[in-house]
């Protein structure tokens, strides 16, 4: 396998933290023994790392195979009744509020028709822990997976099968082996893949087809958002944020008023306007579509966060290594 440590720094309070070899690490040759994962009473206070909202629920996924549902805004939070695999789960997403997924490593695709209560595997891969870690469904039949070493993966049947996109290669490259670290799309349906080397990978074709978007940054995005307005920004590595008015071009670098590495940055549908999360357990708030930030400090007792969902009146429900935090 190849040497995926250069993932690590950032990536502190997201997908590698456990590492990139995840959760069950096989001798070599050797096939990992995946399990379903233990309901256990402390489930809410284990570390998340990514969530969404089903309709008016709110789902979290996490550290083996833990995921969390709150139908109460995140007041409080109980286990999914059954989730098949006690891999680190990195990243996750509806459609509507009964159609979801979630991904991880292992490759593993988990799918739900239930609003979380239950999922079962559609996909995964132990021949080597080549790990997805964001995932983006457009509706109940099309979505979009990414990984390391430049792996997307297509389909167009709700997951039941899933298609490799081959990627062209970057200019100057010898080969695509950019590892992609989130999904997120625009209002207008784009979608764009957060990348390292500062650069962002774009479909237009919901995933079939994809260019690279050069943002003069030399460092890695773990996270981004398409604006109402039409404008994206990306965000990342020691508290980085770029925007650019159309997406494509005209990057500008933003002081994100941290030096903290962001993990989550959205834009409140009730005019509320871009909020961030960043790994020193503050929040970033923008009320002029990213074009300036303040940052809000973190509660007492609020260590790194690992992510950020809103609920359905737009309020921030944080995720951390401890669980959810309001």
């Amino acid at each position: 396998m190849k040497n995926v440590l250069r993932l690590a720094p950032a990536l502190l309070a997201a997908a590698l933290l456990a590492g990139a070899t995840g959760d069950a690490v096989a001798a070599e040759g050797a096939v990992p023994r995946i399990q379903a994962a233990a309901r256990v009473a402390h489930a809410a206070s284990a570390k998340l790392l990514a969530g969404t909202r089903a309709g008016a629920r709110l789902v979290a996924v996490g550290d083996h195979g833990v995921v969390l549902l709150s139908d109460d805004d995140g007041a409080s939070w109980r286990q999914a009744a059954s989730v098949p695999v006690d891999v680190q789960l990195n990243a996750v997403s509806f459609a509507d509020a009964r159609e979801g997924w979630a991904v991880g490593h292992w490759g593993v695709v988990l799918h739900t028709s239930d609003g979380g209560e239950s999922w079962t595997v559609q996909r995964q891969s132990l021949q080597e822990d080549r790990p997805l870690f964001g995932v983006h469904f457009f509706d109940a039949r099309e979505g979009v997976a990414v990984g390391l070493w430049s792996l997307v993966l297509a389909t167009r049947d709700g997951g039941r099968t899933w298609t490799p996109v081959v990627l062209p290669t970057p200019e100057g490259a010898k080969k695509a082996d950019l590892n992609l670290y989130g999904l997120f799309a625009t209002p207008r349906g784009e979608l764009y893949a957060t990348s390292e080397r500062g650069t962002l990978l774009r479909s237009v074709d919901r995933g079939q087809g994809w260019s690279y978007v050069a943002t003069g940054y030399k460092g890695s995005f773990w996270t981004g958002a398409g604006l109402a307005d039409g404008s994206v920004l990306v965000a990342g590595l020691r508290g980085t944020v770029y925007r650019s008015a159309d997406g494509v071009g005209g990057w500008t670098r933003v002081d994100s008023g941290t030096a903290a590495s962001i993990v989550a940055i959205q834009e409140k549908t009730n005019g509320g306007g871009v909020v961030a999360a960043s790994v020193d357990g503050s929040l970033l708030r923008s009320g002029d579509a990213g074009l300036t930030f303040r940052r809000v400090a973190p509660k007492a007792g609020v260590d790194s966060l690992t992510g950020l969902v809103l609920d359905p009146s737009g309020r921030e429900v944080m995720l951390s290594r401890q669980g959810p935090v309001r």
